[in-house]
């Protein structure tokens, strides 16, 4: 049964505290080794590419994995969950600190960790819900969104601090020392016993919703070498052409693939619904319209803040030759705009609706990007990125808890697994193609200086406008239970 926070409980006496960090490394991983991009390329002997790659397949891990994952905190119990994917992430770190080659970092960074975050992210929000109700739910879910949306925006800074000052590799073992404290701070979870059948695990629509995930997101890996629509060249197995020049291009036939795959997966789950098996996903959580587009926003968001963090990077580190701590430098200003902005957003819930305050969040982050484009280049002034992304990272830090709840507040406490896995696992995606998209617009442009860059940014001003027309769609009616909730997020 959820309860409201105690009275005098602060957030560092409380179990938010561990979920909240736990959170912010999962976001923080993600986005710190952008600015690392020029050290571990040097380090490990490969190219920007092949650091692309492994960012990259670390969120599609946990995208590809969250539902099925957060299915298993009913069968085994969230906080005995929470703790495995707490280990197995600790061990990915450790194995990625002491990478000698890409695939050794692959291994530890892309799966072991991509593997513990998709574990340990759907308890957090799930115990979040079931152990607080009303205005203290929607408080802790504001700072667990925060703390996400702050690690992903500290990374670069804190990262480049580290990789400048000691090497990348410390950046992992910061990580592995903060899951430690993670591990002790959890203790006191205790989580509401749970009484009624026992639960079992659909292994056949969780292969078939990981193989769609993860053919989409390889689909889209291939066009900086071989184009979107059109092969650009032949492709080949050996000494096999498969297809040649100028027919369809791998993204369309891999992806496509991928889009069967989904499909394969949502009819077994409507299969196993109408002879009364156990689902991995009920259908009805796909037909909730509220849901629907506040996912839609979610995908959007992680998109741009991930896609923008890794053009912004990459630009900065080929093209103007800054460090690693230049460049977080740099990118603080989007922290200090999604600090700014996350801070407030309570105040503003009080006044606001939530599809308002996403739809501000995404105008925002558009005339910040269209600033980017405007101001910045290869030879301006570097105050000129400033203004850009300080409002990239406030027209994030107003939407992040606002999705969320949107998304949550949707659905019953009995549904918020099966959302919680399902939201996270978006969130992830989005990431993942925020970082593919604009990667194979950098490699596959054969324009010269910032002209890649300016053509990444247009690409993120496209998906900003999508998220925003998600958001105008939002339901009136659906908000203002979630208003009511968020009132008091600080």
């Amino acid at each position: 049964m959820a309860t409201s926070e105690k009275k005098g409980e602060g957030f560092l006496g409380s179990i938010i505290l561990p979920l909240a960090l736990a959170q912010f490394v999962c976001s923080y991983a993600a986005s710190n080794m952008n600015v690392a991009i020029s050290d571990i390329s040097r380090d490990l002997g490969t190219s920007v590419q092949g650091v692309q790659l492994t960012i990259t397949f670390f969120t599609l891990t946990m995208a590809a994995l969250m539902i099925p994952d957060s299915k298993l905190t009913d069968i085994s119990g969230r906080k005995r969950i929470f703790l495995i994917g707490l280990s197995i992430y600790a061990v990915g770190a450790l194995i990625a600190a002491l990478a000698p080659l890409l695939g050794v970092l692959v291994f530890g960074y892309s799966l072991l960790e991509g593997l513990g975050s998709a574990l340990l992210i759907p308890p957090v929000y799930i115990l979040v819900t079931v152990s607080y109700s009303g205005i203290a739910r929607a408080k802790n879910f504001g700072r667990v969104s925060a703390a996400g949306g702050i690690g992903a925006a500290a990374g670069p800074l804190i990262g480049g601090l580290i990789t400048s000052a000691i090497s990348w590799r410390a950046s992992f073992i910061l990580q592995v020392l903060i899951v430690v404290a993670i591990i002790f701070l959890a203790r006191p979870i205790v989580e509401p016993k749970y009484e009624g059948p026992k639960h079992h695990f659909d292994f056949v629509s969780a292969i078939l919703s990981g193989l769609g995930l993860l053919l989409i997101i390889v689909g889209l890996q291939t066009t900086s070498t071989y184009g979107w629509l059109i092969a650009s060249k032949d492709v080949s197995i050996g000494n096999t052409v498969v297809i040649p020049q100028g027919s369809i291009s791998p993204l369309v036939i891999i992806a496509g693939v991928g889009i069967l795959f989904n499909i394969a997966f949502y009819y077994s789950i409507r299969h196993r619904e109408r002879v009364g098996k156990e689902l991995l996903l009920h259908t009805h959580i796909l037909h909730n319209l509220s849901s629907n587009l506040g996912l839609v926003t979610q995908i959007v968001q992680w998109t741009i803040l991930q896609g923008s963090f890794f053009v912004i990077s990459v630009f900065l580190q080929t093209v103007r030759g800054f460090s690693a701590i230049d460049t977080g430098l740099l990118l603080t200003a989007s922290t200090i705009g999604i600090l700014f902005t996350s801070g407030i957003a309570g105040r503003l819930a009080q006044r606001r609706s939530q599809r308002l305050l996403i739809r501000g969040g995404f105008i925002i982050t558009i005339l910040g990007t269209i600033l980017l484009l405007v101001l910045g280049g290869a030879k301006t002034p570097i105050v000129n990125f400033i203004p850009g992304l300080f409002l990239i990272g406030a027209g994030v830090g107003i939407m992040l808890t606002s999705s969320v709840n949107v998304v949550q507040s949707a659905f019953p406490d009995k549904d918020q697994g099966e959302i919680s896995g399902l939201s996270r696992s978006i969130s992830n995606l989005g990431s993942s193609l925020g970082v593919s998209i604009v990667g194979s617009v950098l490699v596959s442009s054969t324009l010269p200086q910032n002209e890649p860059y300016g053509l990444a940014l247009i690409v993120m001003i496209v998906i900003a406008v999508i998220g925003l027309v998600a958001a105008i769609l939002i339901p009136k009616r659906t908000t203002q239970p979630v208003l009511e909730q968020q009132a008091a997020v600080p």
